[in-house]
């Protein structure tokens, strides 16, 4: 089986303008959404949560949380079987660093892996994408550092109509050769597809860049 649909939003989530969310919860084949608040944790995580399940209501959908808000829980085989066993797993946004550190290397980050391979539909909002990737946009200087590893040849900036020029422009030349770099405006996603393809969703904005020059979809489709 294929792997399913990833969204890489950018940041926004479970907002009016994110109109993909219904796209993706009918790709999932499923009326429940999996969410992990982990990057949340220190952000008023339930907030996030109710948000979350109001959002989803709208889309005739529900909502389980599961608790992974520090290494213990993200350790826990009975949470990492409630991953596996998702259809479709949201991450919400808030820090990358907490979640880099939580998820790395644990029996969670693994079913969420293995969830995704066989299909379930994954998306990543704000900073908790760019942890997705390989090369990992650190978005408290804009420099890179290793990620999670879900994605690889891409990162991207999010909430990039909230980064200065002078920031955006320091990124994108810092990125490593060939790394296509994405900006990705709140409520708007970049979305690869069952086919392998990528595709941006919602509010426009969407800038790619490789090598330093502004670059189109189809150096990511290639």
């Amino acid at each position: 089986m294929s792997a399913g649909p990833l969204a890489l939003v950018g940041t926004g989530e479970w907002t009016e303008g994110c109109t993909f969310d219904a796209e993706l919860l009918a790709e999932s084949g499923s009326a429940l959404v999996t969410v992990l608040l982990t990057a949340a944790a220190y952000e008023q995580p339930e907030l996030a949560r109710g948000r979350a399940v109001e959002h989803f209501a709208r889309l005739g959908g529900q909502v389980e949380v599961v608790d992974v808000l520090d290494r213990r829980g993200a350790c826990d085989e009975t949470r990492a079987a409630q991953v596996r066993s998702a259809r479709f797993l949201y991450l919400a946004s808030g820090s990358a660093m907490h979640l880099l550190s939580v998820l790395k290397s644990t029996p969670v980050w693994e079913a969420l892996v293995e969830a995704h391979g066989a299909g379930a539909v994954v998306a990543a909002a704000g900073s908790s994408a760019t942890v997705l990737c390989a090369d990992m946009v650190d978005p408290r200087g804009g420099g890179f550092g290793v990620g999670l590893g879900l994605v690889g040849g891409l990162s991207l900036i999010p909430r990039y109509e909230q980064w200065s020029t002078e920031k955006s422009r320091r990124t994108i030349q810092m990125a490593p050769k060939g790394l296509i770099l994405a900006g990705v405006p709140a409520a708007s996603a970049l979305i690869r597809h069952r086919d392998g393809r990528w595709a941006p969703a919602g509010a426009d904005g969407l800038r790619l860049f490789r090598d330093g020059v502004p670059v189109g979809l189809d150096a990511l489709n290639a």
